[in-house]
């Protein structure tokens, strides 16, 4: 489309009119060509080059509507005013909602040219806005394709790496299980089972990401369920025989799920080493919502915590839990009332100021 002379088709199979209106227009920068019938017009078209076209309504061969309709159904049509001498007012409504921008009413003496060029020039400015419309629709949507194309992507590469990750992480894991399995000393398969635990944690997150389909977000009855079953396979594992899992299916950020997953897997190791001296028994992990906040529990039914003593004890299982429960901004209380040994660790579901109080059980 031509801003700086654009091109006229004018279809009227009046010649003396053409001609007035050749004379009128071209003194107004606009290019004028003539057509002088539907279908010669049609053919002008599409041959392509011009930006608006005035058509008269009454022609021999194709009247003026027919013509409009054909024109309009070529891509990328240009604007096209109206023209007829008839005062019929239905006329002008079909060629509005046949796809007219425009129409006027001409006389045989040229007095309407004047308007005619406001109308074309209206016509064309109305193309060129909607042209503009459509560019930047056209950049938007070609925009947020690409947008979508590298949101794609960095989901895949995210997908990988929490893939490797979670498979180097896993291979760990095993390799301490494998050293505390060789060692004769307590004390070290201990401590490398303690260690094998906490890797596991955080290697059950990152499979749980590569096959989520959310990448942002974990669900915490699923994870936790992964994470104790690690356990029930574990060195430890003939002693978790009765370890019970009671979550609601509550999504949370990968790292708070990490912070969360490794405070079980020390308070559950906790209990497993010193709730039952004779054995196994019960242990009981739950998770709840309870308005903005959720609740964890690991609960024993064992000799209680002040009947836990151990002189190999360093206290870095208490570190751990006292550091991801700062991480999680959270409470951590004693239940007094419970028999056995009940940690109690209250935090809000997002990132909130919180005071973090600590209280738990000695770990090892």
């Amino acid at each position: 489309m031509s801003f700086e002379n654009p091109t006229l088709l004018y279809i009227d199979d009046d010649e003396a009119l053409a001609r007035l209106v050749h004379r009128g227009l071209t003194r107004h920068g606009f290019s004028v060509l003539h057509a002088a019938s539907g279908e010669e017009g049609l053919d002008r078209i599409a041959r392509g080059g011009i930006d608006v076209v005035a058509l008269d309504q009454y022609m021999p061969g194709l009247d003026g509507l027919e013509t409009l309709k054909r024109i309009m159904s070529i891509p990328n049509a240009p604007p096209v005013v109206f023209v007829t001498a008839a005062q019929d007012s239905s006329i002008a409504v079909t060629a509005l909602k046949a796809g007219a921008a425009d129409y006027l009413v001409k006389d045989v003496k040229g007095d309407f040219i004047p308007l005619l060029q406001v109308a074309v020039d209206g016509a064309l400015r109305q193309a060129r806005l909607q042209k503009a419309r459509d560019e930047a629709e056209a950049e938007v949507h070609a925009s947020r394709d690409r947008f979508a194309a590298l949101a794609a992507e960095r989901e895949l590469l995210l997908r990988e790496v929490n893939h490797r990750v979670g498979n180097s992480l896993q291979i760990i894991t095993s390799l301490l299980h494998l050293q505390a399995n060789s060692t004769a000393q307590d004390d070290v398969k201990a401590a490398l089972t303690n260690a094998a635990g906490r890797v596991a944690a955080v290697a059950q997150i990152h499979r749980r990401l590569y096959t989520s389909h959310d990448l942002n977000s974990v669900l915490l009855n699923q994870y936790l369920d992964a994470m104790l079953e690690d356990l029930r396979r574990s060195a430890e594992g003939n002693r978790m025989s009765r370890l019970t899992l009671k979550a609601e299916p509550i999504e949370i950020d990968p790292d708070r799920a990490v912070a969360i997953g490794i405070i079980v897997n020390e308070l559950v190791m906790n209990a497993v080493k010193y709730a039952y001296p004779d054995g196994a028994g019960p242990i009981h992990v739950d998770l709840a919502a309870q308005g903005d906040d959720l609740l964890l529990s690991i609960t024993d039914n064992g000799v209680g915590l002040n009947a836990r003593t151990d002189p190999r004890s360093t206290g870095m299982g208490q570190r751990i839990v006292s550091a991801m429960a700062a991480k999680l901004e959270a409470t951590v209380e004693r239940d007094d009332a419970h028999a056995g040994t009940r940690i109690l660790l209250r935090f809000p579901r997002l990132n909130e100021p919180a005071a973090v109080q600590v209280g738990c059980a000695a770990a090892s």
